[in-house]
């Protein structure tokens, strides 16, 4: 753990327009960020309905807290048993919550904040991440060591239908996974916890049947893995791992070698792909310096931010308009609570 400062700056440079010769590279100027403490010790994920904004607080909480899109809080959803990953489906209308100590996934009305569904997910398989291909909702799970693999929950079919097991591989624990909104073909399950750590692409099938296409090729991907997305195409996979001090860009089809790479100095904890897949939001566990920098696909930053505690693994979310990215960072302390931090992006 790290020593962190408590006063939260918003750090950006001149654009490069402004700039003597017009250095490339340069960030724009950003609007000051908000910071909104939170009823919550801890947080596991957040996730942006445009109008709302939900924060959940971890396998030791309780609630998932709501808020509005400039970070007020309007809201709990409350007497969940360990809430952990966060999912909204394409609609924004459902949000999905993880709960693996009571092996179940929780369906909510993000309008009305009523609870619509709940879908066992069979006992000790303990669900700890969340994506949506089309009618499949998937699930990463484990609850010990080389138990983990890929659920799977029909939403098609009523009543939905389980089925677990779906990988041929095993995974250490629960494996991280992550879906394309414009590609119902492909899913990406990163292994954590691991050095080196892998990612694995799958294509999906007939009947939401697992194809495993490829892998990366041997510590390309680094180690400890914490994060992983893809793009809206599914054609670029990016990972956020302890190691190396960047977050990477790697084609769908070929995971050997990066085609961009985004500097976040050591210890990057997240990776968050903008709606429209061209720019890019990465945070890491920075003592003293920024913690989320934004970039272009490219990798030209665009601006950078310090939060003054520490980024929650996979703490962050774009708005769905692109205007904010949200943050959530906790006090490894205990001193102060969970904060939610609104990051205005700087116009292009």
């Amino acid at each position: 753990m790290h020593l962190r400062r408590s006063i939260s700056l918003a750090v950006a440079a001149l654009t490069a327009g402004l700039l003597t010769g017009g250095v490339p590279g340069q960030a724009l100027a950003a609007a000051a960020p908000t910071a909104t403490p939170l009823p919550l010790s801890t947080v596991a994920d957040v996730v942006s309905a445009g109008d709302r904004v939900f924060v959940s607080g971890g396998r030791s909480a309780t609630d998932v807290v709501v808020t509005s899109a400039a970070g007020a809080v309007v809201g709990t959803l409350s007497d969940l048993p360990g809430p952990t990953d966060l999912l909204l489906s394409a609609d924004r209308r459902t949000l999905y919550v993880a709960l693996p100590t009571a092996n179940a996934i929780a369906a909510f009305d993000t309008g009305s904040l009523v609870e619509s569904a709940r879908y066992d997910t069979g006992a000790g398989e303990c669900p700890s991440s969340l994506a949506l291909t089309g009618r499949y909702l998937w699930f990463g799970y484990g609850c010990d060591q080389w138990g983990g693999n890929i659920g799977r929950i029909d939403l098609g079919r009523q009543p939905a239908r389980l089925s677990t097991g779906v990988a041929s591989e095993d995974f250490y624990n629960a494996p991280l996974l992550a879906a394309a909104s414009q590609n119902r073909s492909v899913l990406l399950a990163g292994q954590a916890s691991l050095s080196p750590a892998s990612v694995y692409a799958y294509g999906i099938g007939t009947a939401g049947a697992l194809t495993l296409l490829r892998t990366n090729q041997f510590s390309a991907v680094g180690s400890n893995l914490r994060d992983i997305a893809l793009d809206p195409t599914g054609a670029t996979l990016y990972t956020a791992a302890g190691s190396p001090p960047l977050v990477q860009a790697f084609p769908f089809a070929d995971i050997t070698s990066p085609t961009a790479t985004y500097a976040t100095g050591p210890y990057p904890r997240a990776v968050e792909v903008s709606r429209t897949g061209t720019q890019i939001a990465a945070g890491a566990d920075a003592a003293y310096d920024p913690d989320v920098f934004l970039f272009s696909a490219d990798g030209t930053e665009l601006a950078r931010y310090e939060l003054g505690a520490e980024l929650s693994a996979g703490g962050l979310a774009w708005s769905p308009n692109g205007a904010r990215v949200y943050a959530v960072t906790s006090d490894w302390t205990g001193a102060r609570p969970a904060t939610l931090h609104v990051l205005p992006v700087p116009a292009a």
